[in-house]
């Protein structure tokens, strides 16, 4: 079916007045294999959870298989469909919690979570692993295609479904142009896959009235100026993401480490980012008067978030340093009883003196209870900073961290690995979201490019909150008195020239 064809000609669903057109456009593509290459929420997969109640609900239906690339997702789609039964009103199951076992290794057991209707079929969600589809039937559905570790490996195992009469749906946002969902769509294009390739960008999704049924939801009054508005409010949030995230635009090189939706489902709203940005004439006021409206600031910011630390719990902190250029980012983490790693608040400080951050930082460090230890960066000026806590709290508890390349390559995956795994939870910003997804896959190693990666706040942003987070990462990793690898920074340490550079080094 051509996804451009006269709505006219689509059935009447149960679903009409609540999906937009290129969501019925996508429902009644009845293709073995259909792809939506599509804008960041837009709805694609709220559709596809409303089409896969009906079908797995229908006495002539089937089983439908959800591959998210983490366990949350999958489970959020799970509480999709049983929402949409409910609209419906079908006789369908709580949703149940189950674990597929791999007998050969329980390591490779799969968590699923599924919804049962009266039909006696199933819609199961799974997480990113080709073995769970082996064996199945039905409908398969890989959402976030681009960002699955072996997207090859489950297209390949998937298209089983199609031998007993099933079907595929992949749907997702970009993740660079020589990634295998990209190269999926060129295929599907070029002829050489029988494929079904849908693309919404945001602007899309607009003319269909998006924003008319986001005001509806939110009880707001919708307008032209209003759209307009909200339109480049969100191009705004996404900077130079927007071409990949909105407009379906794969970024050209090396794709993004993680993507948006792994970094937002790691977020909680109810914990604060703490920022100063100093005028640049604060500078030259005197000793007492910039310490005096320092420790005010401290007293009415970090006091309070401090004090609601459990003293019970281990703590340690990455730091990422900059002066009048990027941003000094400091991020404590706590490990929670249940082993996970709070960061209770993030602190970004743009434009604020030396002393200043020594002041801060010595502030956090001094109240966090069990304090372990802390990484910070220690290149060009952040030298300083790194030193003098140092020599403060012992460099036992204070790793003075030169960040490598080989840095990167051995921990940024080990950082990644606790988004995956739902080990870390962080303040909810924008801001956060985009240092993350700064990141990029760079001769084989997760890093952040040259040159500036965003305007947060109107400030100058180089994936700070996200290299903090990775020093954080390596902190709990390393400091409980293991052996330090990596090259700590003592003075007198650089090489010719090296005394020169300051925060907007090259990385």
């Amino acid at each position: 079916m051509n996804p451009q064809e006269d709505l006219k000609k689509i059935a009447v669903l149960p679903t009409d007045g609540v999906l937009l057109a290129y969501q019925k456009l996508w429902v009644a593509d009845e293709s073995d294999v259909k792809i939506a290459e599509k804008s960041r929420r837009v709805g694609f997969t709220w559709a596809e959870a409303g089409d896969d109640a009906l079908f797995a609900a229908a006495a002539g239906g089937d089983d439908v298989i959800y591959i998210g690339p983490t366990k949350e997702i999958a489970k959020e789609f799970i509480d999709c469909v049983a929402m949409w039964a409910r609209h419906y009103q079908f006789a369908a199951s709580e949703i149940q919690e189950s674990v597929f076992e791999r007998g050969d290794n329980p390591d490779k057991d799969i968590l699923s979570f599924q919804v049962s209707f009266a039909s006696g079929h199933k819609v199961i969600g799974l997480s990113s692993k080709p073995t769970g589809l082996r064996g199945r039937q039905g409908i398969c559905v890989i959402d976030e295609a681009a960002f699955h570790d072996d997207l090859p490996g489950l297209i390949k195992a998937a298209m089983a479904f199609l031998m007993w009469g099933g079907k595929v749906r992949i749907i997702s946002t970009h993740n660079g142009d020589d990634n295998a969902y990209n190269e999926l769509i060129k295929e599907s294009r070029a002829g050489k896959k029988p494929y079904s390739v849908h693309r919404v960008t945001l602007d899309d999704a607009l003319k269909d009235g998006l924003y008319k049924r986001i005001c509806k939801v939110l009880g707001k009054e919708w307008t032209e100026e209003a759209e307009e508005e909200w339109r480049q409010s969100v191009f705004d949030a996404y900077g130079e993401f927007a071409d990949e995230e909105l407009l379906c635009i794969p970024s050209q090189g090396s794709g993004v480490f993680m993507s948006g939706a792994l970094i937002e489902s790691r977020m909680n709203a109810d914990l604060p980012v703490l920022r100063w940005v100093c005028d640049p004439k604060f500078v030259h006021d005197s000793e007492e008067k910039r310490e005096s409206e320092c420790k005010a600031w401290c007293e009415e910011n970090l006091k309070p978030e401090l004090d609601k630390v459990d003293p019970e719990l281990n703590t340690w902190l990455g730091g990422d340093f900059g002066r009048t250029g990027d941003l000094s980012v400091f991020k404590p983490f706590v490990q929670k009883k249940n082993l996970t790693y709070q960061v209770p608040f993030i602190v970004e400080l743009s434009k604020v003196p030396f002393d200043q951050q020594r002041q801060i930082l010595f502030y956090i460090i001094d109240r966090l209870p069990r304090f372990r230890g802390g990484a910070l960066d220690a290149r060009g000026n952040g030298q300083y900073l790194a030193e003098v806590a140092m020599q403060k709290y012992g460099e036992e508890r204070i790793h003075m961290v030169m960040i490598t390349e080989g840095f990167y390559r051995d921990y940024m995956p080990k950082y990644k690995v606790m988004f995956e795994d739902g080990t870390i939870e962080l303040p909810k910003s924008a801001d956060i979201v985009d240092d993350h997804r700064a990141l990029r896959m760079v001769k084989g190693v997760a890093k952040i490019p040259d040159g500036k990666t965003n305007k947060g706040k109107g400030v100058q942003r180089h994936g700070d909150a996200a290299v903090a987070g990775c020093m954080g990462c390596y902190a709990i990793l390393e400091i409980y008195g293991g052996e330090y690898e990596y090259e700590t920074v003592l003075a007198g340490a650089f090489s010719d020239g090296d005394e020169d550079k300051n925060d907007e080094g090259a990385y």
